[in-house]
């Protein structure tokens, strides 16, 4: 009798515990939820913020509301993620500098694995390589035999040191074994404007930023990452088909909570996201502006995310990158 009340108490707390984790969740959001964007407004990962955000609204009965928190690659708004309550009403929009610093950062206040919880991946999005169009080339193939013939002479853009555009670029020149000179900006607009503007040649960057310069004709298209080509640029090769395999530097998105956020909660988030992400309407929007459905639910997204720390991780020790 002794033994089984000496286990009767966890075994109590542990339904106890359970039914009010799905109490929580049914009941949950009983008030405004704020997604945390650590990023300017305007972006791509604004855009899908505010996106996921208008979709969750009508789906959950309550306002999701997008907090813009950008600096330092990010870190800002992800650090007050990180501090939040975990209760289900504060998120963190992500991208793939989430997964870059940790390595990048060596005084990072918050853990980029340790302190969230995965909730879904949203999309993804592919690069486009382009050029200024007075540059002698006309295919991704020429960029390369005039980046080797001209080590170091082409510059090339990004929004900052350890931008995901930094990263993606320099993972460029190792598939294609050449050497370029990195100019860093505060911004992609500013990047893709001094592009345009011919004071640099080359921009790795995402379709969804370069689009308004191409169809200007204030840029030249000569590749795109993935799998297939973007109906936006339907002209436009692989970087496969442009002939340069194995190289895989797509942006995504994903959602994360506070660690410790109940399960319940997370599972609710996660099967809603998914549902909305399954609908025709929200496949064309993201479409629109260039990016692709690719739901992950949580177990998976965190394994995704914990390839994606290994890459970067590999990449910036090799190169030497410090943001600090």
């Amino acid at each position: 009798m002794h033994m089984s009340r000496k286990f009767l108490v966890p075994a109590v707390a542990l339904a106890l515990a359970s039914t009010l984790g799905a109490a929580r969740a049914d009941g949950y959001p009983d008030r405004p939820v704020r997604i945390v964007i650590p990023f300017a407004p305007g972006g791509s990962n604004d855009i899908v913020g505010r996106l996921i955000g208008e979709e969750l609204s009508k789906s959950l009965g309550q306002p999701f509301i997008v907090d813009n928190r950008g600096g330092a690659g990010g870190t800002i708004g992800t650090e007050v993620v990180a501090k939040s309550r975990p209760d289900g009403y504060t998120l963190l929009l992500i991208s793939t500098p989430h997964t870059a610093n940790s390595t990048l950062y060596k005084k990072l206040s918050y853990d980029p694995n340790k302190d969230f919880a995965p909730i879904a991946r949203l999309a993804t999005a592919p690069l486009l390589i382009s050029v200024y169009p007075g540059l002698p080339v006309k295919t991704l193939s020429d960029l390369i035999a005039y980046a080797k013939a001209n080590p170091g002479k082409l510059n090339y853009v990004s929004s900052g040191v350890g931008s995901s555009q930094h990263l993606v670029s320099e993972l460029f020149e190792i598939r294609a074994g050449i050497s370029m000179t990195h100019v860093p900006y505060k911004g992609a607009g500013a990047a893709l404007t001094d592009v345009a503007a011919g004071h640099a040649q080359v921009s790795v960057g995402t379709v969804l930023q370069a689009l308004p310069h191409v169809k200007a004709n204030r840029l030249r298209p000569l590749a795109v990452s993935g799998t297939q080509r973007q109906p936006v640029l339907p002209e436009v090769p692989t970087v496969q088909e442009a002939g340069l395999p194995g190289y895989d530097g797509d942006n995504w998105w994903g959602i994360l909570a506070p660690a410790g956020t109940p399960p319940a909660i997370v599972d609710k988030l996660s099967k809603t996201i998914g549902d909305i992400l399954a609908k025709p309407d929200m496949r064309q929007r993201l479409a629109a502006e260039s990016a692709s459905v690719a739901y992950l639910s949580p177990e998976p997204f965190g394994k995704f995310m914990a390839g994606e720390t290994t890459k970067w991780a590999e990449l910036i020790k090799r190169l030497g990158i410090q943001a600090d």
